[in-house]
């Protein structure tokens, strides 16, 4: 069991899907003979070291040795916890994950409890909204309807210190831990508790999988000031990686073209309400590279739309360094910026859903708006000018990862200065790539790999395991690994190496199945059994060498000595194979 969910369990959901089907919905797979193969999705490289095995249900790249079952992808690519992971591959075969004892009754560090008094004060606040004539009114004002205020559960925080820890049960201790966890409360100077949000409207911040894990709230006047205003970094919120209305995207598109980044809660929804439910928001902080490597896996056009003044063209220029390591072949970037004294709400309310279309369709390139903006104060007809954009924009393209897009920058930039673009690789993101080679391994470790390869195998072996005696690394667990495997007729081998998720040795179990096991099924099948057998044999070398020396040093007792007559009667001419 892990995480409280039975073993039975992840056994079914791994049998249920297919890592090629789980992987190829986020990553463009090849065939390549009996395995599929693709760039990898962890390093920045040109050549794909990265192959998804259908056989065994795992993949692994050999350039920067990721590896793991279809929950470990989804965990690594999705940054999941693994209940997560298990929750959304259950989702999509339409299981439902059984928890022991219940979801409520998890562990502490499910942080169930955490989301349930986040999701209680989304709809305190929801209740709250009709109450307020006032909340009402604005949001009359802002064109906001019905079914946009459901969507994104838009709620009301009313005036006064304690509504929201009345609400939630804050005369309890436990609930008042929670709220503060939560980052529902804050305190004074005095260390008296009250309400973080009054009197504003209040916006959930939902997770990938559509739970609240913290709020937004705008106040109604400008003058009330700050106009926004977030819930702090908590167990459940990093504001540098979550996204604003990113899980209302998913719901509305079952695939993604394209993903437009905004300023503000309410230029999201009014693009969301407009038809264009393609819009996130950034969380009160500039686009950080977690934000870009989110947007990218979403959709693999990414628009920044930024206000034209100073203070948005700053905002653009950190947004595009964060990109530039994330522009992967097949990932492009564009800047839109909007007219003095407009924002994407105002604009698609003057011009509607086909006039911003339009603006979005005549978005700035990276590459233009990159070499405009390091051009804007470089005289690029003198030498001394040209050589200053080579200078400014060298070691920006070398953050570029390998592929057409960094070389056709490098041409660019020698185009428009005549320098040569000679470039640093970037060795934090150029991993060597490692071809499979067949790995040097002892007896037992062999026994493994084939084993992982094909657990069916295991249904084959006699009871009871003579191997078990070799005075050997890995043979307990070699033993372990065939009575899990018969327990479970028909497993596969990433379920088999899921099994051991908890325990030490899986990250050695996981690095026998991503290295190569050469030959057909039937050839495997006999080493196998070779290997075993081969083992045996070294069991009755190791007894009878022992027996020898206890001979020699006149120690043995008469069953010994009867037992050793045996051995050595029996010896086997051929040499026994070693470690």
């Amino acid at each position: 069991m892990r995480g409280r969910i039975p073993d039975s369990f992840i056994d079914d959901l791994l049998a249920r899907v297919d890592i090629v089907d789980v992987i190829e919905r986020r990553v463009p797979l090849k065939k390549a003979g009996r395995e599929w193969t693709a760039c990898c999705p962890f390093h920045n490289e040109r050549t794909p070291s990265f192959y998804v095995s259908p056989t065994k249900q795992f993949f692994h790249c050999f350039g920067c040795g990721a590896h793991g079952s279809a929950i470990k992808f989804l965990m690594d690519y999705d940054r999941l916890e693994f209940p997560d992971a298990v929750e959304e591959l259950a989702q999509s075969v339409g299981l439902k994950v059984p928890f022991e004892g219940g979801r409520d009754n998890a562990p502490r560090e499910d942080k169930t409890d955490l989301y349930s008094l986040l999701d209680a004060a989304a709809r305190w606040y929801e209740g709250e909204l009709p109450r307020s004539a006032e909340a009402q009114a604005y949001c009359t004002k802002r064109g906001l309807d019905a079914d946009t205020i459901a969507r994104f559960r838009i709620g009301w925080a009313p005036a006064g210190y304690d509504g929201v820890m009345k609400a939630l049960g804050a005369h309890e201790p436990r609930r008042m831990q929670l709220l503060n966890e939560a980052g529902m409360v804050a305190s004074n100077e005095r260390g008296s508790k009250y309400d973080r949000f009054r009197e504003r409207l209040m916006f959930p911040i939902l997770d990938r999988r559509g739970r609240v894990i913290a709020f937004g709230g705008r106040v109604l006047q400008s003058e009330q000031g700050p106009k926004y205003l977030n819930s702090p970094e908590t167990p459940l919120f990093h504001k540098g990686r979550e996204l604003f209305a990113l899980w209302q995207v998913k719901q509305a598109n079952a695939s993604l073209a394209r993903i437009v980044v905004v300023e503000g809660y309410m230029d999201v929804i009014a693009m969301h309400q407009a038809g264009l439910p393609i819009a996130v928001a950034t969380l009160g902080t500039a686009t950080t590279p977690e934000h870009t490597e989110v947007l990218f896996r979403a959709a693999p056009d990414v628009v920044f739309c930024f206000d034209g003044d100073r203070a948005g063209r700053a905002a653009a220029w950190k947004a595009l360094e964060s990109a530039l390591p994330r522009l992967r072949d097949g990932r492009q970037a564009y800047f839109l910026f909007l007219p003095d004294g407009e924002d994407p709400d105002t604009l698609i309310r003057k011009e509607g859903k086909a006039g911003f279309e339009q603006r979005l369709k005549n978005a700035t390139p990276l590459s233009e708006y990159f070499f405009g903006e390091l051009s804007h104060d470089v005289d690029t007809g003198s030498l001394d000018g040209r050589a200053r954009l080579a200078e400014r924009a060298r070691p920006l393209i070398a953050r570029l990862p390998d592929g057409a897009f960094r070389d056709l920058m490098a041409q660019e930039l020698e185009k428009r200065t005549g320098a040569r673009a000679v470039l640093e690789p970037d060795t934090a993101a150029r991993r060597p790539v490692q071809r499979p080679v067949a790995v040097q391994r002892s007896l037992v470790r062999s026994a493994i790999a084939l084993l992982l390869a094909q657990p069916g195998m295991a249904d084959q072996v006699e009871r009871p395991y003579r191997f078990l005696r070799l005075d050997k690394p890995g043979v307990d667990l070699l033993a372990d690994l065939i009575d899990h495997a018969r327990s479970r007729p028909g497993i596969n081998p990433a379920m088999l190496v899921e099994h051991y998720a908890e325990r030490p040795e899986y990250p050695a179990l996981q690095k026998l199945m991503a290295a190569t096991v050469v030959g057909e099924p039937e050839i495997q099948r006999v080493e196998f059994f070779d290997a075993l057998q081969r083992m045996e044999q070294q069991v009755i070398e190791q007894r009878r060498t022992l027996l020898t020396t206890k001979s020699r040093e006149g120690t043995l007792d008469s069953a010994e000595k009867a037992e050793l007559r045996e051995l050595l009667a029996a010896r086997v001419q051929r040499p026994v194979a070693s470690d």
